[in-house]
């Protein structure tokens, strides 16, 4: 026990190369200026109303805002002025992105971890939890369930900081994940594209990943407040260092990992600094490689067994103040991803789907092997936190298009090179839009025929009649082309794209 416990920690202690961290520093400092943000959020207390109107354009425009602009933002108090940025941050989704909604659901890989966050069910000294890592036996039972049951194409896999799950697991189950493939009622299931959410990596183990093709790379600061950063994650622990984390990102991108996520755990921190830290991340991210986070999460605390933390966390974010960050991301870095996640309540998700996100998970089960072995209710025991929502993908599907989304099960982008900096310049410009329009449909098709309800067959197809209509309309150009593309994929041919 022992020889294993020294293991582990040599493994700690070996984990962080400064070099990686220092090469990126501005002199001793990161570039979260702490000072500049209080100031700007302090200098921008009372916008003018013509101001933010000026600043709504400008995101209109898919431009990312400065952080003054984001500041004055934060602070509008104006009840109509907030309604017109609630209606400008859905302006600025349906540009960009149109009406699709990217489905998703997380797969846990391990809760073995080496760190103690306070916040955490997972960490290292929450005795509560029973410790354990997927076989690649199981990883490839839980694909079978997630791709041939539920119908997922894509997967985040979450894996806690430790030697047994370090990059090499890593790859192990990413590889499995890709080889399962499930015969379902006209077709196949598949995951076609895997996300990945795990610790801070270094570039060499980064290029490693990136050799066997995953998608976007995810890692969330938490909190960009350095004070509160240290409370919660206790000295000793390789997560305790806030650089290594913060320039994780960078690393990702030297390494040639295409797509970044970054994101914060929203209560641990006044969310207004916490908004203008990732601002401040998309804005270095974008000066140093050309290219910001594909994606932005922004999770709120939720309870977690034996976790008092929570219970008495100051920060805890308002359902209306949630709302408002969300509004804000949308139009501070208009062209980003938003995941919203099934942490939140079918209620809050209805409500803040129309505010800008793009993302969200459905079927969500985060107890390892969770999938396979079926249970039903929730066990804290089991679970990193209690979930808002553990609606099936069905009815997450069903509720959407009778909103007007339309379910994109897309993954060409990826595929066709659609990526890092290519991605952001069409992005930007509203062009990837009108690839995703197309594939959205065929691949909604696709999964209607292979996994819906009959209610959700029938209302999906009443949305994809008018989304038809809308191509013959706005893309004539393609529309024969696409219209043969869609009966080949009614006849049960599958992974069609354009």
């Amino acid at each position: 026990m022992l020889l294993k416990t020294e293991k582990v920690n040599f493994w700690v202690r070996e984990r962080i190369k400064k070099e990686q961290v220092n090469k990126y520093m501005y002199s001793d400092k990161d570039f979260v200026n702490e000072e500049e943000i209080f100031s700007l959020l302090k200098e921008k207390n009372n916008p003018d109303s013509s101001y933010i109107e000026d600043i709504l354009e400008k995101s209109l425009s898919i431009q990312t805002l400065t952080l003054e602009e984001t500041a004055a933002l934060l602070n509008v108090k104006d009840d109509n002025l907030w309604r017109k940025m609630k209606e400008k941050a859905l302006e600025v989704k349906k540009k960009v992105y149109d009406n699709r909604i990217v489905t998703f659901a997380p797969l846990y890989m391990s809760n073995l971890c080496v760190n103690n966050c306070l916040y955490c069910g997972f960490r290292k000294d929450n005795f509560s939890v029973k410790r354990r890592k997927l076989t690649l036996e199981e990883v490839a039972k839980e694909t079978e369930v997630l791709a041939g049951q539920i119908g997922h194409k894509r997967l985040i896999v979450v894996y806690g900081e430790h030697p047994a799950t370090d990059v090499n697991y890593i790859k192990s189950t990413i590889d499995k994940i890709y080889q399962v493939k499930v015969k379902t009622k006209n077709g196949y299931g598949q995951i076609r594209r895997v996300n990945v959410n795990a610790a801070p990596l270094s570039i060499e183990a980064l290029q490693e990943l990136h050799n066997i093709g995953i998608g976007t790379y995810q890692v969330f600061q938490e909190t960009y407040h350095h004070k509160t950063y240290q409370e919660v994650h206790p000295s000793g622990t390789v997560k305790s260092d806030y650089q290594w984390r913060l320039y994780c990102m960078h690393r990702a991108l030297e390494a040639g990992v295409d797509d970044v996520g970054i994101g914060v755990l929203f209560g641990l921190y006044n969310w207004k600094f916490e908004v203008m830290g990732l601002l401040y991340h998309a804005r270095e991210l974008e000066s140093k490689f050309g290219v910001g986070p594909h994606t932005i999460s922004f999770p709120r605390l939720e309870p977690a067994a034996h976790t008092p933390f929570i219970q008495k966390a100051r920060y805890k974010v308002s359902d209306k103040d949630f709302e408002k960050i969300v509004v804000v991301i949308r139009l501070a870095v208009p062209y980003t991803g938003m995941i919203l996640t099934a942490r939140e309540s079918a209620d809050i998700r209805r409500k803040v789907i129309n505010l800008g996100c793009t993302q969200t998970d459905a079927s969500t089960r985060i107890g390892i092997g969770s999938y396979s072995e079926r249970y039903v209710r929730q066990e804290g025991e089991r679970q990193q936190f209690i979930l808002g929502d553990t609606r099936s993908l069905d009815e997450v599907i069903r509720e959407l298009a009778q909103m007007g989304y339309i379910t994109s099960f897309c993954t060409a982008g990826y595929r066709c090179g659609r990526t890092g900096k290519c991605i952001m310049d069409l992005l930007r410009s509203g062009r990837e839009g009108k690839f995703c329009k197309l594939n959205a449909i065929l691949t909604f098709r696709e999964w209607l025929d292979d996994f819906a309800t009959e209610e959700t067959r029938r209302i999906g197809e009443e949305l994809i009649e008018r989304e038809i209509e809308e191509v013959r309309g706005k893309m004539p150009q393609v529309y024969d082309n696409f219209v043969q593309y869609y009966e080949r994929v009614k006849r049960g041919e599958r992974d069609l794209y354009f």
